[in-house]
């Protein structure tokens, strides 16, 4: 019988502690699988209507207990009690990321990473990669505090592909200082793939995918809310958001609007940096219903973002210089005054991004198979403005649209498999619009097909699939006349900017895993995967230069596509006063990309001149590369000291060009080893008033990278820094509701300067009064943030 002919389907229960079984009000129980969930009432009671007959993962949540998870067949009304424990060491988060159902996090074969809303909240970043960047494996390439593009186990740009809620996240991301186009404060968790997600998410997924999840619907009968705000002290932050939410007989919607503003940040060496400040706005939401038969959700975001670009232009006394206009035409170069330091005003050069996005979401359950159903529209709205002349007039201006589609069929259960057929892709579409051009008009159509299975038999859990790729590129032609300006056709006026010509790109992919419990507290885990990438526009096709950045970049119309083979083993240990768990990979990469500085006819470095300037010019080449490292993390929960947590973790890339000599072994832009330690003390009830407080202190220490490209002045060495953070915060409750949640942080508290070597700013010009080179990164930065819930219960 179709499902929606079915009769209504419920899960009810109590939550109470396992020690002496007090009800616990204001549990989370949630299905995710549906984007279906509720919390307990004043008495430990839950009740879930709605749901689709089937086997679902059921995931409760409780602050400073344990995560339960368990397979629960839902038909007709179930009744499903759970007893918590204090214990929080457990790993049992629940995951949709790379599987074909909701899974256990410790059962997957592939290393997945898990970041929820309250660890987000609880440290200070400046968007939402520096907030995922603390990670093990994580890592991000900056140019300032407001933009940050994300690494996975030192691969990023176009080998991350970035979802939100499920949907691919595109916007320009080939580009050093292009961030990613999504609202922080509405993030409500993160799940972070490490590994070739090549499978199900195709080209660009080859180091991993990051699936950024906005918060499931509220509970049926309840409107929902809140308020928050965030400061910081270093650049001045200023961010807050309000968001609404509502579920009335399976009618969901939720809405939110948020903002940050910031000026210029400051650290010990180069004082305030001259425009690095930034602004930032979106709106964000959904609306649909969650039914019996699955769920439909149509979701929107409007996100506006408006960077300076710091250049790191000063006079011989190593003050900031800016351009000031004189009389009609005339630009001299003037200090900085302390009022621009301090103002949020964004001065010239700067870019303004605007991205809309609009997906439509649908999970539909026919008897016991599943049908995913998704597609959306996205335009990308990339300007830069370089001309203090004319501050209001644009030179680069990339107007891209996007058409994702996924389309999936999950077959019903047979002797434990779970089998997934699909078809996804893109179809993709650039033009120039501005008066500077650093890569041609384009249209992109991307398509795969997969099959995906996943069988987990009491210890055992098996994964694998393999997919076909076809993706077709195609450039358009671009004259210029003798003034760069666009003409028609080529004549004796004119030079040619860009050819226009036409490849096509083609792989199979795939990947094998199993894990197995082999004990109670030892699980082991491995994983074998094939990747794919084609090359992006810039690899291909680009030739100019950009603001923020500080070289001229070629193109390569000979590049082939990336192929990696990548090898995972992870050993896991879980008691119930440690936690420990070791991933290892190596990965293969053939015909890997990268930009190499041009040396000249004479043997110095290639220069051009442009718009005045004299850059490097680096143009796109390849190699075979050889990535291998992992990530171990120990979290000690010391008896009998419950509230006592003491974690640590250090993570490894070595990256390495074979045959190569010294200075072209290692690749660009990998980020160095990191050790991160953490204390922290989390209090369940201080009393009446104070709960669900927790205190920490962090310390990071990142050696030093000495492992870099040297050859023709393309990177340096990084020397290794230490930082210490802080951090402190409560629920403050009144009558059993929470008032506020209130947190304290606080990063660099020893105001160490430093330069990351994942920093842009780091090759910026000489301050010629300290023999300096480059922008180092944000001094001691405090921020203090404060939520409001707002709740009414149907």
């Amino acid at each position: 019988m179709p499902l929606f002919l079915m009769g209504q389907n419920t899960i009810y229960g109590n939550i109470s502690d396992a020690r002496d079984g007090t009800r616990l009000i204001g549990a989370t129980i949630s299905i995710p699988e549906i984007k279906s969930g509720t919390i307990s009432d004043e008495a430990g009671n839950y009740r879930i209507n709605a749901i689709p007959a089937g086997d679902f993962l059921v995931e409760v949540r409780y602050l400073g207990y344990t995560t339960i998870t368990r397979r629960i067949s839902i038909r007709d009304e179930v009744a499903a009690d759970f007893q918590m424990s204090t214990s929080v060491l457990e790993q049992n988060e629940v995951i949709v990321t790379g599987v074909s159902m909701a899974t256990e996090i410790k059962r997957t074969p592939i290393p997945i990473s898990v970041l929820s809303k309250q660890e987000l909240q609880q440290h200070t970043a400046t968007n939402i990669i520096d907030a995922i960047a603390r990670e093990p494996g994580i890592s991000q390439v900056t140019t300032g505090p407001g933009i940050s593009k994300p690494e996975i186990r030192g691969l990023g740009y176009n080998r991350v592909v970035v979802m939100s809620d499920g949907m691919r996240q595109e916007g320009q991301q080939w580009g050093d200082e292009h961030g990613i186009e999504i609202d922080e404060y509405a993030v409500n968790k993160v799940e972070i793939l490490k590994g070739p997600g090549s499978i199900m998410y195709g080209s660009d997924a080859m180091a991993g995918v990051i699936n950024i999840l906005s918060p499931d619907p509220v509970a049926e009968g309840n409107i929902e809310g809140s308020i928050m705000a965030n400061y910081q002290s270093n650049n001045g932050l200023f961010g807050y958001s309000a968001a609404m939410a509502g579920n009335q007989k399976g009618l969901v919607w939720l809405g939110r609007f948020s903002g940050k503003q910031a000026h210029s940040y400051r650290n010990k060496y180069d004082g305030p940096v001259f425009n690095s400040a930034f602004k930032e706005w979106s709106g964000s939401g959904y609306i649909g219903f969650n039914k019996k038969w699955g769920y439909s959700h149509l979701n929107f975001s409007l996100y506006q973002f408006q960077p300076g670009l710091a250049e790191g232009e000063r006079d011989s006394t190593g003050a900031f210089t800016k351009q000031q206009v004189v009389g009609d035409s005339s630009v001299v170069d003037v200090v900085a005054s302390a009022d621009d330091l301090t103002s949020y005003k964004i001065f010239t050069p700067f870019q303004l991004v605007n991205h809309y996005k609009v997906s439509l979401m649908n999970t539909v359950y026919i008897s016991s198979s599943k049908l995913y159903l998704n597609v959306g529209y996205e335009n990308n709205q990339r300007r830069e403005y370089d001309d203090v002349l004319s501050p209001d007039a644009y030179g680069l201006f990339f107007f891209l649209n996007t058409v994702p589609y996924d389309v999936r069929w999950t077959f019903a259960q047979t002797n434990n498999w779970n089998v997934t057929l699909g078809v996804n892709g893109m179809y993709q579409g650039n033009q120039n619009k501005g008066t500077e051009f650093l890569i041609p008009d384009y249209n992109l159509f991307d398509a795969g097909a997969f099959v995906f299975a996943q069988r987990i038999v009491n210890k055992v859990t098996l994964s694998g699939g393999m997919r076909y790729d076809h993706r077709n590129l195609k450039t358009q032609s671009l004259f210029l006349n003798m003034d760069d300006q666009q003409v028609g056709e080529a004549d004796s006026t004119s030079y040619t900017k860009f050819d226009g010509t036409e490849a096509v790109f083609s792989a199979v992919a795939g990947s094998a895993g199993v894990s197995y419990q082999i004990s109670k507290p030892v699980i082991i885990k491995g994983n074998i995967a094939r990747g794919f990438r084609a090359p992006n526009i810039a690899e291909f096709s680009s030739n100019g230069r950009h603001e923020g950045t500080f070289r001229y970049e070629i193109g390569n119309q000979e590049l082939k596509a990336e192929a990696s083979w990548q090898f995972d083993l992870g050993v896991g240990f879980n008691t119930e006063h440690i936690t420990a768990e070791l991933n290892l990979f190596d990965n293969n990469i053939s015909n890997f990309i990268f930009p190499e500085k041009l040396r000249s006819t004479l043997g110095g470095d290639s220069i051009i001149e442009d718009e005045g300037d004299f850059v490097p010019v680096y143009k796109y080449v390849q190699g075979h590369a050889n990535l291998f490292g992992g990530e171990i993390v120990v979290d000690i929960h010391p008896h009998p000291f419950d509230w006592l947590h003491f974690k640590n973790s250090f993570s490894l890339v070595q990256s390495v060009q074979q045959d190569q000599p010294d200075s072209t072994k290692y690749l660009p832009f990998t980020p160095a080893p990191e050790f991160q330690s953490e204390l922290r003390a989390n209090f369940i009830e201080l009393n009446n008033t104070f709960r669900n407080i927790y205190a920490e202190l962090g310390m990071s220490v990142n050696f030093s990278q000495n492992h870099v490209y040297s050859a023709f002045g393309t990177e340096t060495p990084t020397p290794g820094y230490v930082l210490l953070n802080a951090g402190i915060g409560t629920d403050v409750f009144i009558s059993e509701s929470v008032l506020l949640t209130i947190s304290l942080t606080c990063n660099n508290l020893g105001d160490v300067a430093y330069q990351s070597h994942l920093s842009r700013l780091k090759y910026a010009p000489e301050n010629v009064a300290t023999g300096r080179i480059g922008i180092y990164d944000m001094g001691r930065n405090f921020s203090i943030r404060i939520n409001i819930p707002i709740g009414i219960k149907g």
